[in-house]
């Protein structure tokens, strides 16, 4: 943003400042959205959107002691500029607080008195920017000005007889679409927040499951590790006793010789993953030793020459 448009907007926030809440202030706040360039229009509605915001919840606070006549002033002046600066929902909010505060006070004030056409022109616009909720209290409003017959001894009621029924049924067609609408967003966010809700629990319970398989492969590693340790220790010392070391068994050494020459990967050799329940490894290493030992009556030899021939580096890492 260039230094030109700052000070430009540092003028326009000591205008509000010092309540000039007149046309010129509004015509200046036009001049400062006419750009050719789009990106710097972007940026300056942005800057005046959060300048407006803050600077108009200031001035509401510091007015609250003040006349009505200038309370609906200020709300009229931002009303307005919240429209030009493309911020509905800002507009919309300080147009129903102004026709609430006029309405509570038409009892005293008959010239503050809001009609229902009146009523009818913010239901439309609140509908249509999606303000549902507001839209339906402000028709409950409008509906109550048509029929109530105080209203009409005070002249309130400026509808002719022959537009009562088309404005009363126009009111009555918003108001339930807006009703609808307040209802089935409702649903909408209730299943939004149930299908979260149900996919974190999910996330939740695989996360779990993820953990206890972990732990369930770690722990069979490592009762493996300190099993084949332990024989292998045993096997040691009964060969440091003899002076002798026994041939290792013929058929076991070449095939295993066959599968790996270097740093075994016994997920390969068992063909599972790290995350393999207990019951297949064991079933897999069972299959393994049956293989390298086809002799189905000497499998327990096979499966004990499997552990002690690779059980060093089964178990050392």
């Amino acid at each position: 943003m260039s230094h030109a448009v700052e000070e430009q907007l540092s003028l326009f926030r000591y205008l509000i400042q010092t309540r000039s809440f007149g046309e010129s202030t509004l015509r200046f706040l036009e001049s400062l959205l006419v750009t050719k360039d789009v990106k710097s229009l972007v940026e300056i509605r942005s800057s005046l959107k959060q300048l407006l915001k803050s600077e108009s919840l200031s001035i509401i606070n510091s007015i609250a002691a003040e006349s009505l006549h200038d309370k609906l002033v200020v709300l009229d002046f931002f009303v307005h500029a919240f429209a030009l600066v493309g911020d509905p929902e800002s507009c919309l909010a300080l147009r129903y607080e102004a026709l609430v505060m006029r309405e509570l006070k038409s009892a005293s004030f008959q010239r503050l008195q809001v009609s229902p056409v009146e009523w009818l022109n913010f239901v439309e616009d609140a509908v249509h920017n999606g303000f549902h909720s507001v839209a339906v209290k402000a028709c409950e409003n409008a509906l109550w000005c048509i029929g109530n017959t105080d209203v009409q001894k005070l002249g309130r009621d400026m509808l002719p007889e022959n537009l009562k029924v088309t404005t009363i049924s126009e009111i009555t067609r918003l108001r339930n679409f807006a009703l609808t609408s307040v209802s089935s967003r409702s649903v909408q966010v209730q299943a939004t927040e149930y299908l979260e809700r149900k996919t974190r629990e999910q996330q939740k319970s695989d996360l779990r499951f993820k953990e206890k398989q972990c732990l369930a492969s770690t722990c069979f590693r490592s009762g493996i590790k300190r099993q084949n340790m332990r024989k292998l220790h045993e096997r040691q010392s009964l060969l440091q006793v003899n002076g002798a070391l026994p041939e290792r068994h013929p058929n076991l050494s070449a095939a295993l010789s066959k599968l790996y020459s270097a740093e075994m990967d016994w997920y390969g050799i068992l063909q599972t993953e790290k995350l393999t329940e207990e019951a297949v490894i064991r079933k897999q290493y069972r299959k393994l030793a049956l293989l390298l030992h086809p002799d189905k009556n000497k499998f327990a030899g096979a499966e004990a020459a499997f552990k002690f021939d690779w059980g060093s580096q089964w178990g050392v890492e």
